[in-house]
């Protein structure tokens, strides 16, 4: 069979987004139709011109930020011969050189490509530009949404909370992560984080539903193993609640004990005043709706010192793809025993300083820590 003539000036045409094509000197050669509109330029304009032009007489404007940064990616792919995909860019397009058709920024995520020769050598750039404003204005109203559902980090009786929480920087959708603190009559207090599996705004409004369930059931019932018991049958009718991880805990400043129950979730840390760390794995059953026999949950308790701290958390916080998980419990072990003279706060923050990735967030991540 005759192969058909493969017409490449119409598929650069129809590639999915702006596509530019340039030389490694960063002169155009050609863009494609929607890379003309999006930045709404004509072609006589782009053709030709060479990108550092871009707002070489306005320095100081903010777009020549956006301009600087690209033209550091576009030769650093034309020297290495590395794709490279940017982190997203602001566009503010009250401009005389890009005539917008809104006055409000626009965000790009930007790809540019290195085309080959027959020998291997950077011939061509391809540089790929995508709106994502939709996408952004979006995940910003589901934050706040999530934000929202999540109680105000405040002092809990007489025992100050250190709450903190880091939506993921790499997804443009929320996750479902959350925490609770409910103040308990006895000088108790009940605390909590679960993780719903899944992103955007679904998660959010399931992990929303589930948070206020349990809370409920923290206040009425016998403990933290009878609440889950109550909210897995509550989880069994919220569609996209199967397989949520929670870890919920009672602590009581009466006693001195911490009694504890896991559906899935990773063990809370017990940080004890001589800088020793304890997870709290000795009650685990598997996530909501994944146990094969129906019964009570498990539920153990352990006793606590004074200047000792309890530590909840979500996977963002330890979870590495290329780590096994007990890497990162050794590493948030370690980072606990490091800073264990400082208080809650100032813990909470040291914590996120070591485990967090300087790049950025791949899910979401809540940290609780409570002074005991």
């Amino acid at each position: 069979m005759k192969q058909p003539e493969i017409d490449y000036l119409a598929v650069f045409q129809a590639l999915p987004g702006a596509v530019a094509l340039l030389t490694p000197e960063l002169f155009f050669a050609d863009v494609n139709e929607e890379w003309l509109r999006v930045v709404d330029r004509s072609r006589e304009r782009v053709i030709g011109h060479y990108m550092p032009d871009d707002y070489a007489d306005t320095p100081n404007h903010p777009n020549a930020v956006v301009a600087r940064n690209i033209g550091e990616s576009l030769r650093r792919v034309a020297r290495t011969g590395r794709t490279e995909t940017m982190e997203l860019q602001r566009f503010d397009p009250t401009d005389t050189v890009v005539r917008p058709r809104t006055v409000e920024a626009r965000f790009w995520s930007i790809t540019n490509i290195p085309v080959p020769d027959a020998e291997g050598r950077v011939a061509m750039l391809l540089h790929r530009v995508a709106d994502v404003t939709e996408l952004i204005r979006a995940r910003a109203v589901a934050l706040s949404l999530q934000e929202a559902m999540l109680p105000a980090p405040r002092a809990i009786g007489h025992h100050p909370v250190a709450v903190r929480y880091r939506p993921a920087v790499r997804a443009l959708e929320v996750g479902g992560d959350w925490y609770d603190l409910v103040d308990l009559p006895g000088d108790r207090l009940g605390v909590a984080v679960g993780d719903v599996v899944g992103h955007g705004l679904f998660a959010a409004t399931v992990m929303g539903q589930l948070r206020s369930a349990l809370s409920a059931a923290s206040r009425s019932c016998g403990g933290p193993a009878r609440a889950l018991e109550i909210l897995e049958l509550y989880a069994d009718s919220v569609v996209g609640a199967e397989n949520t991880t929670v870890a919920s805990a009672l602590i009581d400043w009466s006693t001195h004990q911490i009694t504890y129950s896991s559906a899935g979730h990773l063990p809370p840390a017990l940080l004890r005043s001589d800088g020793s760390v304890e997870f709290l794995d000795r009650a685990t059953d598997p996530p909501l709706g994944a146990r094969l026999v129906q019964g009570p949950w498990s539920q153990a308790t352990v006793p606590f010192t004074e200047r000792s701290f309890l530590v909840l958390y979500t996977d963002g916080l330890i979870e590495r793809r290329d780590e096994d998980i007990d890497t990162g419990l050794a590493r948030l072990a370690a980072s606990l025993t490091r800073h264990r003279g400082a208080g809650a706060e100032t813990l909470a923050d040291a914590v996120l300083v070591d485990l967090l990735p300087s790049t950025g967030l791949a899910d979401d991540t809540a940290l609780v820590i409570v002074p005991l």
